[in-house]
């Protein structure tokens, strides 16, 4: 396996949530990790259990410690599904792939970047929002190579290892971007097909003011696709949505914050000015 660098990567920047782990239901327990979250699927105390993404670069011993104190030393995960790839979800995949052996999921779509067949688009520090906007341009873009050890998501939405659950296709943020879905509680793993925070705005991503926003501008390339992933999520109704940026969520404040995102999108979460707004560019 080959992260091409990026599990190196130290960004000096973090969130005063940094560690607090909390449960939103009793088998779904956030876990923020300077400025992106991690979500661990299982009762605490359960025998089998799911990861979803890896958080940031440097991370792998936070993640086993919470894992270990949630599911006992030694309880690796029966799979570990990743939203998507960019360096700040995938930061320690390969030292926790290396220490648990367990396999890890992603859309086809998202399969090259996780092959090492080609790198993301380069982040855009021109966009408008804010100071972590213009500091994106230190991001790590590589894509990364887990060889064996990465697996499609079947196409008909099932997830092998969490039945109650469905994985839901929402581009543009990146192409190959999932969301997931249990349908019996109404339960959401948004990704970063919307977040809870303005992640471009450095002093609003370190006190985690909660705010409804689209996709981390810096790093969205096709807005009209992440506006239609927006509206999907907004269909299912979630009841509780644990997002990749920010504070979850859930009843009345989900449903019309999120109801809002939808219906303004492109006024809330669209940038005025950036080098992917519109489709400019995708480099």
């Amino acid at each position: 396996m080959d992260d091409n660098g990026v599990g190196k990567k130290i960004l000096p920047v973090t969130s005063v949530t940094n560690g607090d782990g909390k449960f939103a239901r009793d088998d779904l327990f956030c876990l923020p990790i300077q400025i992106v979250n991690v979500c661990f699927i299982g009762k605490k105390g359960a025998n089998e259990w799911v990861l979803v993404d890896a958080g940031m670069p440097k991370s792998a011993e936070m993640i086993i410690k919470e894992a270990e104190s949630l599911y006992g030393k030694g309880v690796a995960p029966k799979a570990i599904i990743l939203t998507h790839g960019h360096f700040d979800h995938i930061g320690a995949i390969v030292e926790l792939v290396e220490h648990w052996k367990s396999p890890v999921y992603a859309h086809s779509l998202e399969m090259p970047y996780l092959t090492g067949i080609i790198d993301y688009p380069k982040p855009d520090s021109t966009v408008e929002g804010g100071m972590v906007a213009k500091m994106s341009g230190m991001f790590p873009n590589k894509g990364i190579n887990l060889e064996n050890h990465i697996h499609q998501l079947p196409a008909d939405g099932s997830i092998q290892d969490l039945p109650d659950w469905e994985w839901v296709h929402t581009p543009g943020h990146t192409p190959g971007h999932i969301s997931l879905f249990r349908k019996s509680d109404g339960a959401l793993l948004a990704g970063d097909a919307f977040v809870t925070v303005k992640q471009e705005n450095l002093y609003k991503v370190i006190t985690q003011e909660k705010e409804f926003s689209g996709p981390p501008r810096y790093l969205t390339t096709d807005w009209a696709a992440a506006k239609k992933s927006v509206q999907t999520l907004e269909q299912l109704h979630p009841t509780v949505a644990i997002t990749g940026h920010g504070v979850f969520v859930e009843g009345n404040e989900l449903a019309e914050g999120l109801r809002n995102l939808s219906e303004n999108f492109d006024s809330i979460a669209k940038p005025d000015y950036g080098k992917y707004v519109d489709g400019k560019d995708t480099q």
